[in-house]
């Protein structure tokens, strides 16, 4: 029964309101009783999907967090993802997991640029996406001109399923289509709580506007929603309350269940009777009591049962699973099956990487899980030299959970790290502290970007010869390219035509 299974993810900007809108689902889906109010005080209320130290201190999703729930007889699956521009990468693997995405739009904002990246992503992979324009009960812009934002910049058909009565000081509440009421407002904090009217009396301004937009824009077509052409639009206000409810039923009723995925030229669908999955992330030390590495597999296909044994494509041997987790944020509940679409995670000790293929005949290799170029290199210094060997193996778990890339030079002692936004590296100095007791401060590296070379042995073994102080092993033993400028990329290219200077590698 894979029908019954919705994998999704929440894209959005930073602070257009994704952690509380989360927060919101699972209260609405019965998985949490107490909203943990972002804003409020004490431990006890943090987010629950945020756990880890610097989230806390941030208030930002560093680590995608994966939260399940039931409602009404659907599975809902809703991987979290960092919202922070930095972790695009993080996030881009995360995307790969699902079927389709919620696009949160702050309604005074609109698409702002780090939702129009993972936008891109999406369309990369065809994936669905239900847009949820947020905060509507604050001063907003013009509906029309969010709806054709979304339009013209997306390039995607928008079909408005609600209509704010109001925004901001006029708010009243907010126009389902489908039903014909206005849910309203109630009590001195003017919270959704479950009222609904009927034959409510619209403002004649609002009524016409509510014509205009359901004549003005396609209707609902679940096809072109399914292809990803078109999107649909809801508003509401997730701190508040509005708007939720609908989005969970409509995310049962059109988004799409698990989708076949690919590998290679084949594509692997979920009725295949194999189990086969892929990790799309690792996280180390979930649990500071355990040194603990989780790996998260997205289960494409079969029926997989515990104790069950699958064999990593990293490996080559079967390994035995005895003690999967289903995810509810932070607490774990042992799984006794899943089914495809869920998400596994695996308790391990470094066997299980990111980009690694689970299956019973070892036979297929998912692909598309992709690596890319740093923009940022530092060199890292230890403050206490006698810790080399747990600098070691921090910075191998750190590399392994995709948050940086670590270069191991040909020539010189000090290993480089490589990420793709700035806050990575923040990260990095608060993970090495906090979680592996290392003091560590990084210091400027003479190199702007690496690529990964490729090309015969001979080719290699002449660029070698006189390049050998640029020249660095990643951690799988790949030889990589550390340019001192995109300049020195394009010379080193016309230079040697013989070879492959990429800005990815498939994990």
């Amino acid at each position: 029964m894979t029908s019954d299974r919705r994998t999704f993810a929440i894209i959005s900007h930073p602070d257009a309101g994704k952690t509380t809108l989360t927060e919101k689902l699972l209260l609405t889906g019965g998985a949490i009783h107490l909203a943990g109010e972002v804003k409020a005080r004490g431990q006890a209320r943090r987010a629950r999907s945020d756990w880890m130290k610097i989230e806390q201190q941030r208030g930002i999703s560093v680590t995608s967090s994966v939260m399940t729930f039931e409602r009404e007889g659907i599975t809902f699956n809703l991987l979290d993802t960092p919202g922070h521009e930095d972790f695009s990468e993080d996030t881009y693997r995360t995307l790969t997991a699902v079927d389709s995405a919620i696009m949160v739009i702050d309604a005074a904002k609109g698409i702002e640029p780090q939702t129009r990246k993972l936008f891109e992503v999406c369309r990369l992979r065809s994936v669905p996406i239900i847009t949820f324009v947020n905060k509507v009960d604050r001063e907003g812009r013009p509906v029309f001109e969010l709806l054709d934002e979304i339009a013209d910049m997306l390039a995607l058909d928008v079909s408005p399923q609600m209509y704010p009565v109001g925004m901001g000081g006029e708010f009243q509440g907010i126009l389902d289509f489908a039903s014909g009421d206005v849910v309203v407002p109630e009590g001195p904090s003017k919270e959704f709580k479950g009222k609904r009217v009927a034959d409510f009396d619209l403002p004649e301004a609002v009524a016409e506007n509510i014509e205009l937009a359901q004549i003005g824009y396609p209707e609902f077509d679940i096809e072109a929603y399914r292809n990803g052409d078109l999107t649909p639009v809801y508003f509401g206000s997730a701190l508040k309350g509005f708007g939720v409810t609908e989005l969970i039923e409509a995310i049962a009723k059109y988004a799409p269940p698990p989708r076949p995925q690919p590998a290679g030229e084949e594509q692997i669908s979920p009725d295949r009777d194999e189990v086969t999955g892929f990790i799309f992330k690792v996280q180390a030390n979930m649990d500071p009591n355990h040194r603990d590495r989780i790996a998260f597999m997205r289960q494409v296909s079969g029926t997989f049962k515990r104790g069950m044994k699958l064999t990593p494509s990293g490996l080559g041997k079967p390994v035995a699973i005895h003690s999967p987790i289903l995810f509810f944020a932070q607490d774990r509940e042992v799984a006794d099956t899943a089914e495809p679409g869920d998400i596994i995670g695996i308790p391990n000790h470094g066997t299980l990487r990111v980009g690694d293929t689970l299956s019973e005949k070892n036979q297929i290799r998912f692909t598309g899980l992709p690596n890319f170029a740093p923009e940022i290199l530092r060199r890292v210094a230890l403050v206490d030299p006698t810790k080399t060997k747990q600098l070691r193996k921090a910075l191998d778990d750190l590399s392994e959970e995709g948050v940086i890339q670590v270069f191991y030079p040909q020539i010189g002692g000090q290993w480089i790290i490589g990420v793709v936004g700035q806050l990575q590296l923040d990260v990095l100095i608060s993970r090495l502290s906090a979680e592996y007791k290392v003091e560590a401060k990084l210091e400027a590296s003479p190199f702007a970007t690496a690529r990964w070379i490729k090309g015969d042995d001979k080719a290699l073994a002449e660029f070698e010869k006189f390049n050998l102080t640029n020249l660095a092993k990643d951690r799988d033993g790949d030889l990589v390219f550390m340019a001192k400028s995109p300049w020195d990329v394009n010379y080193q290219e016309e230079k040697n035509p013989d070879l492959a200077f990429s800005a990815t590698k498939e994990r």
